[in-house]
């Protein structure tokens, strides 16, 4: 059971950081808003790269992520607590600003393009979604890190010795 949360964190660690990735050459080459079909060609195929690679993958490194931390073998591992920490922001953010702002954004242009919306509000997130992809693939490549080199963040206390017993000498 160990091998397949691994291995299923591990697929969906991939799936999420390649989504971003993806999401922030899409986000370099995205016409101005001025070119409306172009604009929302971009943003329709963004809004699907965050549907459906970006969400499932989020959702796969958090439920195998979580599944794992139940273990007893990781409950005083600090490395697997911070990566609990760190897992939640993903999840949260991902949610809030990635996927939501780029779904909204792109039935936004898609109504732009039809007549419905008018084209001045469109491209008003483009900024702010970059950086938040930027710090969201950072908080990532922590995670792996901290998942390959399982740090000891939690000192463990020095056992005193028993009632009756020598301590032994200090090492110099």
């Amino acid at each position: 059971m160990r091998r397949v949360l691994k291995f299923l964190h591990t697929m969906g660690a991939i799936g999420l950081m390649g989504a971003m990735a993806c999401l922030l050459v899409m986000l370099s080459f995205t016409p101005a808003p001025t070119s409306l079909a172009g604009y929302a060609l971009m943003r329709g195929a963004m809004g699907a790269v965050a549907t459906w690679i970006f969400l499932p993958s989020l959702a796969l490194t958090l439920l195998a992520g979580l599944l794992a931390v139940a273990q007893r073998a990781f409950h005083n591992a600090g490395w697997a607590w911070l990566k609990l920490a760190t897992g939640i922001l993903m999840f949260e953010g991902g949610l809030v600003y990635v996927q939501g702002p780029m779904r909204q954004e792109a039935d936004l242009a898609a109504g732009a393009l039809a007549g419905l919306v008018d084209p001045a509000t469109l491209g008003d997130t483009l900024g702010a979604e970059g950086n938040t992809l930027w710090v969201l693939l950072a908080v990532s490549t922590a995670n792996v890190v901290l998942g390959i080199w399982r740090p000891r963040l939690v000192r463990r206390p020095i056992p005193e010795p028993a009632a009756g017993s020598v301590a032994p000498m200090p090492r110099r």
